[in-house]
């Protein structure tokens, strides 16, 4: 029996999947404590490194740079439009309701690095770029949504400077670019730390997931979900295809704009006084939709590879 070449390295994100399912079956096996350690260490030191290696491994050119993030920012000020379109169908308070906008533009960059798998290598590189260009805005929108009036900028604007993500991508392009040599040593620490991240990630975020709010659909998630899963991808790639974009950065960009929400939107939005459980919610149910909806973005862009 022939396989589609197509559906071959899209195998390659099962274990990935099956590590979402172990951190949901040990979920109530640890204490919220240790949840909450492991995603701070995730989001300090692991996850940065990741963002680092991928960044940095390979040659990207000064123009690629520009194009890709100015393309990211696009897509950010898309899933902003997208989202705002649902305001009627959202709460009728201000910060409830851009504590679940913001899930219609931020990202989950876990699964950008799986689903980056089933690509060749050049994928990443460009991946890591419009993830490192897209993290200050992405941050800059939500937290300015959640704020309103009431932000002070010179805060807002400290936050995004100083975080990891930002910080350990634009490390890495700078390497790439320039061609900087990274010590021996410093390099093998970073490429061990990159290694832990992807594994420890995928089980917190099973272990953060809620279940029995899954199917709990209403018409305002529904729209949220379909603007972030299925229209900014859709869009991307139709662009793309249009403009003659190549291909590796085709994918990349639709692989980016084909993310579920970040994870820990929820705790953004707690932390301005927003609706805790409904984020929660979608959260839950973006990342459920995203396991079936980016394995078949995968298999649209490697059709057309």
């Amino acid at each position: 029996m022939s396989v589609d070449p197509a559906l071959v390295p899209l195998f390659k994100l099962l274990p990935d999947l099956a590590l979402i399912g172990l951190g949901a079956l040990l979920a109530k096996r640890i204490d919220p404590a240790g949840w909450r350690a492991l995603d701070k260490l995730n989001f300090s030191v692991l996850f940065p490194a990741l963002l680092f290696v991928a960044a940095s491994s390979k040659p990207i050119a000064l123009n690629d740079i520009f194009a890709i993030g100015f393309a990211a920012w696009g897509i950010l000020g898309l899933g902003f439009a997208g989202g705002y379109v649902l305001r009627r169908y959202g709460p009728q308070n201000w910060v409830d309701f851009a504590g679940a906008w913001q899930t219609a533009w931020r990202f989950n960059t876990a699964l950008a690095f799986v689903a980056v798998q089933a690509f060749p290598d050049s994928v990443a590189g460009f991946l890591a770029v419009a993830i490192g260009m897209a993290v200050p805005m992405a941050n800059a929108l939500a937290v300015g949504a959640l704020t309103g009036k009431n932000g002070s900028p010179r805060k807002q604007v400290l936050e995004i400077a100083v975080n990891p993500f930002l910080v350990a991508s634009l490390g890495g392009v700078v390497v790439g670019v320039t061609g900087i040599p990274v010590p021996e040593v410093p390099s093998l620490v970073a490429g061990r730390l990159a290694d832990a991240a992807l594994p420890l990630t995928l089980i917190s975020i099973g272990a953060a997931l809620d279940w029995s709010i899954v199917f709990r659909l209403t018409r305002f998630n529904a729209g949220l979900h379909a603007v972030k899963l299925f229209v900014l991808p859709g869009a991307v790639l139709a662009v793309c295809l249009a403009t003659g974009v190549p291909g590796p950065i085709c994918a990349a960009l639709t692989l980016f704009s084909a993310l579920p929400t970040a994870s820990a939107a929820h705790v953004l939005a707690a932390r301005y006084g927003a609706d805790r459980t409904l984020v929660a919610g979608i959260v839950t149910q973006s990342s459920v939709i995203g396991c079936i909806s980016l394995p078949l973005w995968c298999y649209v862009l490697l059709h057309l590879a």
